[in-house]
C-alpha cells in the first residue's frame, strides 16, 4: 500500500513539473548558458579552472532547486514567517561580528571551506517574509500605522547591509520592498507623494556631490557619482573599469570577436577588463558577442522578469503575488543597474548580473526564487486554484 502510495506522489510531482511555465524555464537556461560561456572565457585568462567548476555545479544544484521548490507547498514555507525574518537579520549581523573581508568589504561569511553572502538570502527571505506578513494586512495598508510598520521592518536588513558597506544591494533590497508594497495594494496618492519626494531628493544628493557639500556619503560613493558625471576626469582610478568595460563592449562591434581569448587581439586575453567574472561580465558578452550578443542577453533578461509579472498577474492570491513581483523586480532591476554601470550609464554599483556573473550564493537563491514562481504558475494552472485563492 505504501509503495502504491508513494508510486502515485512519483507521478503527481512528475505532472506537476510538465505544468512549469516553459518559457521562463528555457529563458533562465540560455541566460545562465551564456553566463557559464562568458565565465569560462574567464577562467581560462585567469587559469582559475575551479572558477568554472563552482560556477557549473552551482547552476546543476539550483536547477534541482528550482524544481524541489516548484512541488512544495509554499506555505508550509512562509508560515514560519517571523522565523525567517529572523535568520534574516542574524545571517547580516554575523557578517559584521564574523564576516569575511574583500576588496574593502565585508560581505561574506564562511564556514568551512565555502562563503556565502547573506544579503543576497535576505533577498529572498524578505519577498517570502512581506508574502505572509502583508497578508494579515490587506486592505489596511493604506492605514498610516500600518505602512509605517510595513516600512519600519526593511529599515534593520537595509542599514545592516548598508553597514558591510553595501549601497547597490541596499538599493536593490529598498527596491523590491517598494514593489512589494505597491503590488499588495498601496494608496496610489502615497505613492505618487513618494515618488515625488524621491526625485528631488536624489538631484539634490547630486547636486551637493558636485559642489562637494555631501558629507553624509562616504569618500568612494561621492567618488563614483563624480566618476559617472565626468569620467574622462577619473579615467585612471574611479571610472577606470567603467571606461575599459564600455571600450571592450564596443570593440565587439556587431557579431563580436569570438569565444577565442588568448593572445593581444582580445581585450579580455589582456586582463584589460576589470572584475570580468562578476560586476562586469557584461563587457565580456560584449566583446565575444558582439552587439547581437548583448541584444540577446538583455532580450533573455526582459523576458523572464516579464514572466515573472504575468505569472503575478494570473494569480488570485496576494500571497502569490508578491513572490512572483518581488522575484520580477530582483531580476529586473538589479539586471539593468548591472547593465548600465558596464555602459556607462549609471554609477558603479558593483552588483551582479543575475543568472550571469560568477558567484554560488546568488545563483542559488535567484534559482531557488524562480523555484517558487514556478509554484505559483502551476497553482494558477491548476484545477484546485480557486480553492488555494485567498
Amino acid at each position: 500500500m505504501s509503495n502504491r502510495a508513494d508510486t502515485n506522489s512519483i507521478v503527481k510531482n512528475i505532472e506537476k513539473l510538465g505544468k512549469i511555465d516553459p518559457v521562463l524555464f528555457a529563458c533562465t537556461i540560455l541566460l545562465n548558458g551564456m553566463g557559464l560561456v562568458s565565465i569560462n572565457s574567464v577562467a581560462q585568462v585567469t587559469g582559475n579552472s575551479a572558477m568554472m567548476t563552482k560556477q557549473a555545479l552551482g547552476s546543476a544544484l539550483g536547477i534541482v532547486l528550482m524544481a524541489a521548490l516548484s512541488l512544495i507547498d509554499t506555505k508550509k514555507i512562509t508560515r514560519y514567517w517571523k522565523i525567517l525574518y529572523a535568520v534574516t537579520i542574524i545571517a547580516l549581523l554575523c557578517v559584521l561580528f564574523f564576516g569575511v573581508s574583500g576588496g574593502g568589504a565585508r560581505r561574506w561569511i564562511a564556514i568551512g571551506g565555502l562563503t556565502f553572502q547573506p544579503s543576497e538570502l535576505a533577498k529572498i527571505l524578505l519577498i517570502l517574509f512581506y508574502s505572509e506578513f502583508i497578508i494579515n494586512l490587506e486592505r489596511k495598508l493604506n492605514r498610516t500605522l500600518v505602512f509605517a510598520l510595513s516600512t519600519l521592518l526593511i529599515l534593520p536588513p537595509f542599514f545592516l547591509i548598508l553597514k558591510e558597506p553595501d549601497l547597490s544591494t541596499s538599493i536593490m533590497i529598498f527596491l523590491i520592498f517598494c514593489v512589494i508594497i505597491f503590488v499588495a495594494g498601496l494608496d496610489r496618492k502615497i505613492i505618487a507623494g513618494i515618488t515625488a519626494a524621491a526625485i528631488p531628493f536624489a538631484l539634490i544628493i547630486i547636486y551637493m556631490t558636485v559642489i562637494g557639500a555631501a558629507s553624509f556619503l562616504g569618500d568612494y560613493q561621492r567618488q563614483r557619482i563624480l566618476a559617472w558625471l565626468h569620467p574622462e576626469d577619473y579615467a585612471t582610478s574611479t571610472a577606470y573599469q567603467t571606461m575599459n568595460s564600455m571600450t571592450a563592449i564596443g570593440s565587439g562591434q556587431l557579431i563580436g570577436k569570438g569565444l577565442h581569448v588568448e593572445g593581444a587581439d582580445t581585450l579580455l586575453g589582456t586582463g584589460f577588463i576589470s572584475e570580468s567574472q562578476t560586476d562586469f561580465i557584461f563587457a565580456v558578452i560584449g566583446e565575444q558577442l558582439g552587439f547581437l550578443g548583448c541584444c540577446i542577453m538583455i532580450f533573455l533578461i526582459t523576458m523572464v522578469t516579464v514572466r515573472c509579472c504575468l505569472i503575478a498577474s494570473e494569480s488570485r492570491s496576494l500571497h502569490d503575488r508578491i513572490i512572483a513581483s518581488g522575484m520580477a523586480a530582483w531580476i529586473g532591476f538589479q539586471s539593468y543597474l548591472n547593465i548600465g554601470v558596464a555602459t556607462g550609464l549609471l554609477p558603479n554599483t558593483g552588483i551582479p548580473l543575475p543568472f550571469v556573473s560568477y558567484g554560488l550564493t546568488s545563483l542559488i537563491c535567484l534559482y531557488g526564487g524562480l523555484g517558487f514562481v514556478q509554484n505559483v504558475h502551476i497553482k494558477n494552472h491548476s484545477a484546485d486554484n480557486d480553492a488555494d485563492a485567498r
